[in-house]
């Protein structure tokens, strides 16, 4: 089956990983992938399993998600969108011109709905639709209501990654869940993160991890102000923080960005208030890894702070290392986090609740490795890579097989 693949994010991150993960467990020989994919380090990785690739300088996406909805000055992130239209429409072509056909179109997030339209027209082959953060619910929005009537007419399959992002869609509209899965990898291995772990952090201290690009809506500032008052509490804790710290870009146009909040030099912000406060033999700043298993073995407890109200996927990441994690959200469903069982729901910006639930469980360690280990039990559960990529290529099937009974008409190769 030939699938076409639309995702127009670029940095590999956890969109991308999942998308990644699904389709390297795939059947061999079941699918055939194809990618309209934007420039950037996905692409590393989607060229891994895919048959062939375009790529384009960006791909149009909107965005309605609770978060990053747009109100405000953030109404002008729209004109970075028409900016990549072109880009969009020349990149469809290319591909159409080089592919001839697909069966299926699979939209890696719901953000790239109209790329996703766009090629449905042009390859006349049905759309899947992953919807990936929890989604903007209120029905007076004229933006809410187009989308969800895209949804229930353009849309031949709708996949939701866990009960939480399912909750925030109509629920008269069909949607399968399946969550993201992750398969620890022992060859992969980074002999330089390694040792900066061996050296950087101090045995015997209860470790609070967190993975993830250095931004406000991953809550990473809240969990500097969390370290500073834990560590003003107890010497015992320390903190190891995962992920890419971003130059400090001095363009024009971030300058612009950041004047309007659109644009985040959140890294520099992070690094000052380590030293402002004393923090710097305690908040350790590691980097990026492709050796996640190392870094996670390392954890105590993973922290989770976003301000999407949704358990990410560093969450099920860590529960295979048999890690709790500490997550801000309202109201957790039991597909991802179990309060008290296999980790701790907190207020999403809070650091004073985000501290408290940290020094309850290093104060109880016994407790956390319990929350650890029925943690793993649940995502191998929801979670296992081949089980979940099973169910994504049964919904392929039912999707083409539902297209060629309505009698399209399809283009040969």
């Amino acid at each position: 089956m030939r699938v076409l693949y639309v995702d127009g994010v670029g940095p590999f991150g956890g969109a991308s990983r999942s998308l990644f993960e699904a389709i390297r467990a795939l059947p061999s020989g079941s699918v055939e992938g194809y990618f309209l994919a934007a420039e950037g380090t996905a692409l590393d990785y989607y060229r891994r399993v895919a048959k062939d690739v375009v790529v384009t300088r960006g791909l149009t996406r909107f965005d309605n998600t609770q978060y990053s909805h747009y109100r405000g000055a953030r109404w002008l992130v729209l004109l970075r969108e028409a900016f990549h239209m072109p880009f969009t429409l020349a990149c469809i072509l290319r591909a159409k011109a080089k592919w001839r056909s697909v069966d299926v179109i699979h939209v890696n997030e719901i953000t790239e709905i109209i790329p996703g339209l766009i090629a449905k027209t042009l390859f006349r082959a049905p759309v899947i639709v992953h919807v990936r953060s929890p989604q903007r619910k209120d029905e007076r929005s004229i933006r809410s209501r187009a989308i969800h009537c895209l949804l229930r007419s353009n849309v031949a399959a709708v996949v939701a990654i866990d009960e939480t992002v399912r909750s925030s869609l109509p629920a008269d509209i069909d949607v399968d869940v399946i969550h993201n899965s992750f398969t620890p990898l022992s060859d992969v291995q980074d002999a330089d993160f390694r040792n900066k772990l061996g050296q950087t952090l101090t045995g015997g201290l209860f470790t609070v991890g967190y993975v993830g690009s250095l931004h406000t809506l991953k809550g990473i500032e809240d969990l500097v102000e969390a370290a500073k008052i834990v560590c003003s509490r107890r010497d015992d804790v320390q903190f190891a923080i995962v992920g890419g710290v971003t130059g400090n870009d001095r363009s024009a146009k971030a300058k612009m960005l950041g004047a309007f909040r659109l644009g985040q030099n959140v890294a520099t912000n992070v690094i000052n208030k380590v030293h402002a406060y004393g923090l710097g033999s305690r908040f350790h700043l590691l980097g990026p890894t492709n050796d996640i298993t190392s870094a996670y073995n390392a954890f105590d407890v993973l922290a989770f702070p976003s301000h999407l109200n949704a358990v990410g996927r560093p969450v099920f990441e860590a529960a295979f290392a048999e890690v709790p994690s500490i997550v801000a959200i309202k109201d957790p469903k039991p597909d991802t986090l179990v309060h008290g069982e296999t980790g701790l729901s907190v207020p999403d910006k809070s650091p004073e609740a985000i501290a408290d639930a940290i020094c309850f469980l290093a104060d109880r360690r016994d407790e956390a490795a319990r929350m650890g280990r029925n943690a793993r039990a649940l995502a191998e559960i929801n979670f296992g890579a081949k089980s979940n990529s099973a169910r994504l290529l049964e919904i392929y099937r039912r999707v083409h097989q539902g297209e060629v009974a309505g009698g399209a008409t399809r283009p040969t190769t």
